[in-house]
């Protein structure tokens, strides 16, 4: 099977033309994916269930795969997107000038960040990014608070292209 167009998301009722609740009381597998390969618009995949599907999504406007994504549905059955959870690094700064500060080495250091205000699941204004061990290095150094933790991010970290 050629899966070709996301459906919807399990998580996100506003989802152009998909019910969530149109999962209800289906069998669902699930196709377990790292966060890197969320960006891939051509792979093949295998769901807890040991069947091989082939995912070929159109073109550079379709979106990042996403936790959630329901990929096929038939009124029995459902086959959805899982994220691996990532090792990360959630820095916490204390001022806006320890923000500044950290963001302009870490920018440096061509590192991805995400970021996240106090209404998110993290509770504070946080940044994150993929666990590094030159990171928590300099971290400790410069004392910001932080915290490494295992976490399913919304979206995935990309390679950042730059040039000088």
């Amino acid at each position: 099977m050629i899966i070709e167009t996301i459906l919807g998301n399990k998580f996100d009722p506003a989802t152009d033309g998909f019910n969530p609740a149109s999962l209800d009381g289906l069998h669902e597998e699930k196709v377990l994916l790292p966060s890197a390969d969320l960006v891939k618009r051509i792979q093949r995949v295998t769901t807890d269930h040991g069947k091989v599907l082939g995912i070929r999504l159109a073109g550079d406007s379709v979106a990042d795969l996403r936790d959630g994504d329901v990929l096929f549905l038939d009124g029995h059955n459902a086959i959805v997107i899982a994220v691996e959870s990532t090792d990360v690094l959630v820095i916490a700064p204390r001022s806006i000038k320890e923000m500044g500060v950290v963001a302009h080495n870490l920018g440096n250091r061509h590192m991805q960040a995400q970021f996240f205000d106090a209404a998110s699941e993290y509770g504070a204004q946080v940044m994150v990014l993929a666990y590094d061990h030159t990171v928590e290095d300099y971290l400790q150094h410069v004392g910001v608070p932080y915290s490494r933790q295992e976490r399913v991010m919304p979206v995935p970290f990309r390679h950042a292209e730059h040039t000088h």
